[in-house]
């Protein structure tokens, strides 16, 4: 992984909080120093003292006299924040006993953006929050929200990032492409965290383009890409991939970003399993390293091949496991473990020779079903004609009830 590249995609603390996640997760020791040293030198360019203090720690040294502790930095900051704090808390009060309105709104939310900066982020969230009674039109409403979703991302708590993107989506006007484009990913974020893989890739696929660089303190265009597309590969139907991932010509712009990623859809699209399967071994190294990807790698990697072992099997009769397993690049004995589990699990309908390793399919007795579907309509065409014939003897014997 390249860190200098990756790190620049992003700003402020989602920067800092990635570069810390990869010097925890990554197996290489220059990796760790190189993504620890990058932090602590983006840290110094704020006023979070308690971040710092933190990197300093977990440099421990190995970076040379460059990056120890700078108490005298320290001291100046955090003496400098106290004299800010308190001049804004006096205006605030200020603001409060002259009952200006406007004014009470943009102290919380300069209160707000101090302690945001100091890594404070509890206080910053009340302070977001409690500009909420004070916002007098859409746009304040709109800031109001972005502000506490930014927060409430970077606290983990993503109840309130779902509660906030509702609250401005049913803010009237609501018009700017951008914005909405924002809320849709911090959308995503909420439904991935919880697993909702489904629900994440809608929310990322219907992404606006024109987002760009304008949410980077959060996420990066080609995360909208990379997450909207491993989403919509373990969870959509070959129906919905070709209709809202391959033809949408929005988020064919994000996957322009990722070539991989791009690339492997179209593979999996076109039954290159091999070929795609490879693609996603390329990837998983970085995916791993992702502050809000790494927990559902397994998982979703799980359900892209489950879905491409089915999608495999579906229109054959028979199938050879030798070949499969070549098509799977795997071993037969571990091709036959998998299918086992599908087949378990009622997700093919098949049963396995395992002497002369070839796939079975059930498929239902056409002739039987297609009968039972006759006399289903005959049934229904019968209760049909029997409450148009009551219905029409009711109105001619007058049995009508009058309003």
């Amino acid at each position: 992984m390249d860190v200098e590249s990756y790190a620049s995609l992003y700003t402020g603390h989602t920067k800092i909080a990635r570069l810390h996640f990869i010097a925890d997760h990554c197996h290489s020791r220059a990796l760790e120093l190189e993504a620890l040293r990058m932090a602590y030198d983006e840290i110094k360019r704020g006023e979070n003292t308690a971040l710092y203090r933190e990197s300093v720690d977990k440099i421990a040294g190995r970076l040379g006299s460059t990056h120890l502790l700078d108490q005298e930095w320290v001291d100046v900051v955090d003496r400098r924040a106290a004299q800010r704090q308190e001049k804004l808390e006096m205006e605030l009060n200020g603001y409060k006993t002259n009952l200006i309105k406007e004014s009470i709104r943009m102290g919380y939310n300069d209160l707000g953006d101090f302690f945001y900066g100091r890594g404070d982020l509890q206080q910053a969230f009340k302070c977001y929050v409690r500009t909420r009674d004070y916002c007098t039109t859409s746009k304040h409403i709109i800031a109001m929200c972005l502000n506490v979703i930014l927060v409430s991302i970077e606290l983990g708590q993503f109840v309130h990032v779902s509660n906030y993107v509702s609250k401005a989506d049913q803010t009237p006007d609501v018009q700017d492409p951008i914005v909405l484009a924002k809320l849709r990913c911090a959308a995503g974020l909420a439904h991935l965290e919880s697993k909702k893989y489904k629900l994440a890739a809608r929310k990322f696929v219907d992404t606006h383009f024109e987002l760009g660089n304008n949410f980077t303190e959060v996420i990066a265009p080609q995360d909208v890409a990379t997450y909207g597309g491993l989403c919509a590969l373990a969870s959509f139907d070959r129906a919905e991939l070709k209709s809202k991932v391959i033809d949408n010509i929005n988020f064919r712009n994000f996957l322009e970003l990722v070539p991989e990623v791009r690339e492997l859809i179209h593979d999996f699209y076109a039954s290159r399993y091999a070929s795609c399967l490879g693609y996603l071994q390329k990837l998983k190294p970085n995916l791993l390293l992702d502050i809000h990807l790494y927990d559902h790698v397994e998982a979703l990697y799980e359900q892209v091949r489950h879905k491409a072992l089915i999608q495999y099997t579906n229109p054959f009769i028979s199938v050879d496991l030798n070949t499969m397993a070549s098509a799977f690049k795997t071993s037969v004995a571990g091709l036959e473990k998998e299918l086992a589990a599908l087949i378990m699990e009622n997700q093919i309908q098949a049963r396995i020779d395992s002497h002369n390793k070839i796939l079975f399919a059930r498929h239902a007795d056409q002739r039987n079903a297609t009968f039972q579907r006759v006399l289903q309509t005959g049934s229904d065409f019968q209760r049909d004609t029997r409450a148009m014939l009551l219905r029409a003897n009711l109105m001619r014997h007058d049995f009508i009830m009058k309003g």
